[in-house]
């Protein structure tokens, strides 16, 4: 069982995120000690990565909210999960070739700069 900083210093979350997770639904049956205090356990810090992960690859907290209501429902949603997560696994990829051109913009505007940097020292040298 994990404390609430015990998970925040695991996942990077903040014990206000972990709060809202739970009152928004994305994360239910944390367990309580007797004096109210959240334990965590393995499971819960699973569902956690996995909702960090979303997140992180851009899926709004709205749609991993269907996600998790939809795993709660059980198998018979199967087919809609992983409608779900293929689609976002495309908007991922798209995002990705998105911004592998942009790092191909920026590689060769360094590329352009080292040129003229070189042209410029190689310029200062033969003056001296």
């Amino acid at each position: 069982m994990y404390s609430i900083k015990d998970v925040s210093e695991k996942t990077g979350l903040s014990a206000h995120t972990l709060r809202y997770y739970e009152r928004e639904g994305l994360l239910s049956g944390v367990e309580r000690t007797p004096g109210g205090f959240r334990q965590y356990t393995d499971a819960d810090l699973e569902a956690l990565w996995l909702i960090c992960c979303l997140k992180n690859t851009g899926m709004s907290l709205q749609e991993i909210t269907r996600f998790v209501n939809l795993a709660r429902e059980g198998d018979h949603t199967l087919k809609q999960r992983l409608e779900l997560l293929q689609a976002h696994r495309d908007d991922v990829i798209a995002r990705m070739d998105e911004m592998q051109r942009y790092l191909d913009k920026v590689n060769w505007k360094i590329d352009f700069y080292n040129e003229k940097l070189r042209e410029y020292e190689n310029r200062n040298e033969a003056q001296e």
